[in-house]
């Protein structure tokens, strides 16, 4: 199985051996890959909704392995026993959906080993909410694909110490490894809400002035993140 790279990403992630349960599996390529690779000996396959788990189920058989990966319609992991598998994938979901299966899952989270995490959007609800649950960031990772930007994380049980708010929004390990990808968009960010500010910095109006209070608080963060990705915080 040939991943994409978003996707090849979260798997490197996983440590190597561990049982695997991908939430929100939608084609099965995740446990698939995991499978045939031999980093995981044992993968379920979950979805919400049925038809995506059907999909998955079919591309498990082309590849041989039904005997070797079990499916599961499930709400995030409400269908998962605690301490049934060591590590927990959840990729491709926004941040509030993210928080959600977490906080239902509790006891499963409080079980495993790890987990890896792939937010689309409000990483900064995502690590914040770790933080505040006495969960710890130890590996961070961002590539590219297609011109958007995916940034994804392993987790493990433990306090970490508090973040700031740009931590919490780029992300303290991408910055302490400054990691190339995360230079690609704070760059790209920047130059953005520098253009936008631009636009609207001589027009009036409440909105106007509450759109541009924020746009140059967001360019501050993100003239912070540069100076600590150079070293000159």
């Amino acid at each position: 199985m040939e991943l994409s790279k978003r996707l090849q990403a979260v798997a490197n992630l996983v440590s190597d051996g561990v049982s695997v349960v991908d939430v929100g599996t939608d084609h099965g390529y995740i446990p698939i890959y995991l499978l045939e690779s031999q980093k995981s000996p044992k993968v379920l396959a979950m979805d919400v909704n049925l038809g995506p788990l059907k999909k998955a189920e079919r591309h498990i058989r082309e590849h041989g392995l039904q005997s070797h990966i079990e499916t599961r319609q499930s709400d995030g992991v409400q269908n998962v026993v605690p301490g049934e598998f060591e590590c927990v994938v959840i990729a491709g979901m926004g941040g509030a959906l993210t928080v959600r299966i977490l906080k239902n899952g509790d006891s499963v989270f409080r079980s495993v080993k790890e987990f890896i995490l792939q937010p689309q959007s409000e990483l900064w609800k995502v690590r914040k909410y770790l933080c505040e649950h006495k969960y710890r960031i130890i590996a961070e990772d961002m590539v590219v694909e297609d011109g958007k930007f995916y940034p994804m994380m392993k987790v493990i049980n433990g306090q970490a110490s508090a973040y700031n708010t740009v931590e919490l929004q780029y992300g303290r390990k991408l910055l302490e490894q400054k990691h190339p990808v995360l230079k690609m968009f704070l760059e790209k960010e920047f130059k953005v809400k520098t253009d936008i500010l631009k636009n609207i910095v001589h027009r009036d109006g409440i909105h106007i002035e509450e759109r541009r209070s924020m746009i140059e608080k967001e360019l501050e963060e993100i003239k912070y993140a540069l100076q600590r990705y150079y070293g000159n915080d």
